[in-house]
């Protein structure tokens, strides 16, 4: 790649997959490129991208459900079957989600807020549509997502991951792109702090009034 990454991409014999691999392949360098482009360039030189042969395999391997269409391990990202059938522009959101989780799985505590990590893999992945989650965002109720809810599959967990990139999304329009990477840093690193104390170190105000700016930032 451009950058001087390398890849392995590994079918373990899905229909589709080899297809589905030329797609990723297409895409990588400009998922690469994003990544970068609000991490950092220092996350891991050497990318494994591998699809499964069937949902049965990606639940065993990945912890994926019928619902997902890839997951990222500490050593891996590794796509559904089912992937195979998704437009390329879902695929390209896709890829660069799972990518920043690929990037920041270093730096990232394994009781890091999930709502905070999946906000911000959200953000990475569709800053490429250039549409901002206004629509979502018109509907906020203003509380954050909680893990069950992240958990629960059905459209509770589709409403809080939009919930989720939506609050990324007005941490990077109020406090610039830096601001929410300070955050994630200082959130979802291990031996992070509660919340509250994780805004007020990296962007110099209380939650609560994040909260109430986020609220009417989703609803002018």
């Amino acid at each position: 790649m451009p950058d001087g990454r390398t890849a392995q991409l590994i079918d373990l014999g899905a229909p589709g997959g080899t297809v589905l691999l030329d797609v990723i392949s297409t895409e990588l360098p400009g998922a690469t490129d994003a990544v970068s482009a609000f991490w950092g360039p220092r996350w891991p030189r050497d990318i494994v991208i591998v699809v499964a042969e069937s949902q049965k395999q990606f639940a065993a391997l990945a912890g994926g459900g019928t619902d997902v269409a890839a997951t990222t391990t500490a050593d891996r990202i590794m796509f559904a079957p089912g992937a195979a059938a998704i437009s390329t522009a879902d695929l390209r959101i896709v890829l660069r989600h799972e990518l920043f989780h690929y990037a920041a799985r270093p730096d990232t505590a394994a009781d890091a807020p999930t709502w905070l990590t999946e906000g911000v893999a959200d953000f990475v992945g569709r800053q490429v549509t250039g549409q901002p989650p206004t629509s979502v965002a018109a509907a906020l109720s203003g509380q954050l997502p909680t893990e069950a809810e992240l958990a629960t599959a059905g459209p509770g967990r589709s409403a809080a991951y939009d919930r989720a990139w939506s609050f990324a999304s007005y941490i990077a329009d109020a406090y610039g792109t830096d601001g929410l990477r300070a955050l994630y840093v200082e959130a979802c690193g291990e031996g992070h702090p509660d919340i509250s104390i994780a805004v007020r170190n990296a962007l110099g105000v209380e939650l609560p009034v994040v909260l109430t700016e986020w609220r009417q930032w989703g609803n002018p």
